[in-house]
């Protein structure tokens, strides 16, 4: 079958098991609700655009406060079933959001996940292999621990951090303009150790901080809003159509950079660019959610199992299967007695299922 059509069904596939997923989350917690309610309540949150009308928007110039009229996009809903309000107030105020940002993290992760073991060529690497989540973690610890020092908002300064740590380590690895991956790699080792070590003393500097630091840590959800999906979604989605465009591109990588090379690649420029949007993605989740593990590690190998190496099959896949995972294990971390962050579960599930296919299957290098 053409990578096309196996793109499609798989993908048609899995947004079904999303979909079954989100509603089952939605479903659960600690007031339980009908399946068949939260399936109506989700489906009257669906609207189309119906017109524009024009509104009144305020703005500050040298302290003055001016009304101007502003064009806005009215909308009208798609389904009008009757449901009690407090099964809307709980699903599209208190769950929805989070499930929102759920998948939205976990497609990012994921994507970058892919990237990244097609870009070192190597099934164990994951989206934090060259210090973006150690340089979000810092950004993140150095603002519970120093506020003054960074006086950014914790999301900001996680983002920033990680940005930073990737473009660090590049310098490390660049020279005369060319980027060996295994220096790359080595020196997202270091890289990470180094800013593992700033982590460990900004928490001993932290105080009455340092709970809230390690919660960050471990990865969570349980504060997020529409505002943080409005934030990280245009960049997951808009780095993932980046990244798609090049999968063919890093099919060709595979066989080797000089092989690449030989078939008509710009083996440098291409790897600068996998690596500046894989960073982003990684950088934009990371700062929302905090270091979420085993996603962008686990998901795509299964992926890579069932569909095999083609990243133009493989990459909407395991984007999908990363947003599926993720909103499923956060439903399993708030489902308990006591809320759990997300990243402690994912590490649970995850790491005995990737130590089982290792002991079942033979891994390869890509």
């Amino acid at each position: 079958m053409r990578w096309g059509p196996r793109a499609a069904s798989w993908s048609a596939g899995l947004v079904a098991a999303l979909a079954v997923v989100v509603v089952a989350s939605a479903a659960l917690g600690p007031v339980k609700l009908d399946y068949v309610v939260v399936g109506k309540v989700l489906l009257n949150s669906l609207s189309v655009p119906a017109g524009l009308a024009v509104g009144e928007r305020t703005l500050r110039v040298a302290g003055l406060a001016l009304s101007v009229p502003a064009p806005a996009v009215e909308f009208a809903p798609l389904f009008r079933f009757a449901v009690p309000d407090t099964a809307t107030t709980i699903v599209t105020t208190l769950r929805l959001p989070r499930i929102a940002l759920g998948a939205v993290v976990g497609f990012a992760l994921a994507t970058a996940g892919v990237v990244m073991q097609g870009f070192f060529r190597n099934p164990m690497a994951d989206p934090s292999i060259i210090g973006v989540s150690s340089g979000a973690a810092v950004g993140a610890v150095a603002t519970i621990a120093v506020p003054v020092a960074v006086p950014v908002p914790l999301p900001v300064a996680a983002f920033l951090g990680a940005i930073l740590a990737a473009f660090g380590v590049y310098l490390l690895a660049t020279e005369d303009g060319r980027t060996p991956v295994a220096t790359l790699l080595l020196a997202g080792v270091a890289v990470q150790t180094l800013l593992g070590a700033v982590v460990s003393y900004l928490m001993l500097q932290s105080g009455r901080g340092l709970r809230r630091a390690v919660y960050w840590l471990m990865g969570h959800l349980h504060l997020a809003s529409w505002d943080d999906v409005t934030l990280v979604a245009p960049v997951a989605l808009l780095g993932f159509l980046v990244l798609f465009a090049y999968a063919r591109d890093l099919n060709v990588l595979l066989l080797g950079e000089e092989d690449a090379h030989a078939l008509g690649v710009e083996v440098e420029r291409t790897k600068r660019l996998l690596l500046a949007v894989a960073s982003v993605v990684t950088g934009a989740a990371v700062a929302v959610s905090g270091v979420i593990g085993f996603v962008g590690l686990v998901v795509p190998h299964v992926m890579r199992l069932l569909v095999g190496p083609d990243h133009r099959v493989l990459l909407p896949t395991s984007a999908l299967a990363g947003a599926t995972f993720l909103v499923a294990t956060d439903t399993v971390a708030r489902s308990g007695a006591g809320e759990l962050p997300v990243g402690i579960v994912t590490a649970f599930l995850g790491a005995p299922f990737f130590l089982y296919l290792l002991r079942t299957r033979e891994v390869h290098a890509l």
